[in-house]
């Protein structure tokens, strides 16, 4: 394999409306669940050849407000059941202290990904960030997920799913995870 580029990061959300523009770094949306995210993700690791992937999105939690940063200390498969299946990823340890020093009112907590509503077995829910996760780290590529919540779980009515103010939170917060997953220091 050929040596990565020093600070190319590639930034992946499973929508176009979760991932704002930014500059200096890649993107990619990757579709929605995780067999699509990891596809996707598989694809553009050999092709794009980043030095580290950002996960981003909107996500449901239970006891975490809306609007507030969480990074995945894990991503937990959910729909993974039996011993021969990986049921987690783990992030890169040096990347997750870089956001977490940049962002240190962040939550940070597993997050579960299920192809689902409602399929986790975690406080934080989303459905792609294990699989992009995973195809991270079988590429041996630097990796961690970040998602601002939208949502509590197990909230019935959708009227007070704040869908549009999470969008505008994470396109406000991207640029700041960007140069903080940019960071050497």
């Amino acid at each position: 394999m050929s040596a990565r580029s020093s600070d190319h990061v590639l930034v992946v959300a499973a929508t176009r409306r979760e991932l704002a523009p930014v500059a200096v770094a890649e993107t990619l949306v990757c579709g929605i669940g995780p067999v699509e995210a990891a596809a996707a993700t598989a694809r553009a690791l050999v092709e794009l050849r980043p030095a580290a992937v950002l996960h981003i999105g909107i996500a449901g939690a239970r006891g975490i407000a809306p609007l507030e940063l969480v990074l995945g200390s894990e991503a937990v498969y959910c729909d993974a059941v039996g011993p021969l299946v990986p049921a987690r990823a783990l992030p890169d340890e040096a990347l997750l202290a870089r956001l977490r020093a940049a962002f240190p009112d962040a939550r940070v907590r597993p997050i579960g990904t299920s192809a689902r509503v409602g399929g986790g077995s975690v406080d934080v829910e989303a459905m792609e960030g294990f699989a992009v996760l995973r195809a991270a780290e079988l590429a041996g590529v630097p990796a961690v997920e970040a998602r601002v919540v939208s949502n509590e779980l197990g909230e019935p009515d959708r009227a007070l799913w704040r869908f549009d103010d999470a969008f505008v939170r994470l396109a406000e917060l991207l640029p700041r995870l960007v140069a903080a997953a940019v960071s050497r220091r």
